[in-house]
Parts: C-alpha cells; sequence; structure tokens
C-alpha cells in the first residue's frame, strides 16, 4: 500500500482527539507508537496497513516519518495544538484538540484496531515502558534511521543456528 498522507493526518488527528480528556496520557512517544502499532497490526491482521506510513527505527522505537510536518499541518489548520510541558520531571509535548476529527476515510476494523492501540499503550504503559517493549525483534530489523519493512512483523524471534546457516550459503 502506497503512504495516504491525508489518511495518515486523520489519523493523527483522531488518536488526539481520542486521548483528549486527559492531555497527560499521550505525548510524542505514545502518539508514535500508537500509529506503528494500529498500521502494523492492520498489516499483520488484513494483509493492508491503514495509513501505509514508513516507520523509521529511532532511538526512543518506531516513529513515523511523516510525524513533524503532519503535526505542523494539524496546528496550522487550527486541528491541533502541540504545547510542552513538564510531566514527572520531564519535558513533553501535549496536544489539545480544538475540534472533532474527520473518520470518513477509516473502516470499522480500522478504526477498532486504533482504538485497541491506544486502549494498550495509554492505559497499560508509560512512555518509558512502551519503548522499551517497542524494541523487540521488528524494530531490530533495521539499522538506526532505516525504514522498518511491514513485513517484519511476521518475523519470529529467536537465534539463527549455526545448520541454518550453512544452508543458507549453500542455497
Amino acid at each position: 500500500m502506497a503512504f495516504d498522507r491525508d489518511k495518515f493526518k486523520s489519523l493523527v488527528h483522531y488518536v488526539c482527539w481520542r486521548c483528549m480528556d486527559d492531555p497527560s496520557t499521550l505525548g510524542y512517544v505514545k502518539l508514535n507508537k500508537i500509529l506503528w502499532a494500529a498500521d502494523f497490526a492492520a498489516y499483520y491482521e488484513h494483509g493492508a496497513a491503514i495509513t501505509g506510513a514508513g516507520y523509521v527505527k529511532r532511538q526512543y522505537g518506531p516513529a513515523p516519518r511523516a510525524i513533524v510536518p503532519v503535526l505542523k499541518e494539524l496546528e496550522a489548520d487550527r486541528a491541533v495544538i502541540a504545547r510542552d510541558t513538564i510531566f514527572h520531571g520531564f519535558s513533553k509535548k501535549e496536544f489539545v484538540v480544538l475540534h472533532a476529527p474527520d473518520t470518513s476515510a477509516f473502516s470499522q476494523t480500522d478504526l477498532a484496531i486504533v482504538d485497541s492501540a491506544i486502549k494498550l499503550i495509554c492505559e497499560e504503559h508509560t512512555a518509558k515502558s512502551i519503548s522499551a517493549q517497542s524494541h523487540d525483534h521488528v524494530w531490530q530489523a533495521a539499522s538506526d534511521g532505516e525504514e522498518i519493512p511491514y513485513f517484519t512483523i511476521f518475523s519470529v524471534p529467536g537465534d539463527i543456528t549455526t545448520d541454518e546457516l550453512e544452508w543458507a550459503q549453500q542455497n
């Protein structure tokens, strides 16, 4: 699936809107992880990502390549305002949503996947714990700054045996 920038922008808006009851639960780290989890879960479950966004290996886990410019567009559109705040002694961004998002580009299945990702990441994790968890075998499949291929979601963690290496070198 090709990257659908408008759909990605709507998804960012939707995630910020769904988390607006308690803006302290959503910062850049969790926003990035929700977008990644939703797109990769959709790819795993249905063979196609929701937005087709490119996700890059960063220090704190996968991050969508387009997140910064899209958030700037949402601010310019007067849809979402990102503001700096201090949370538990650390600087973080909070997102204030000025109006409801347009969800017409999403199927009910898409929204269910996104809502599940929001629930998991915002209710069961801190930014630190979700960053640690996102440093999995999928994240490790890429080098720093490199895009993480969607197909890596099908990989299985484990060690490669000497026999497997020999087989691969012969074929």
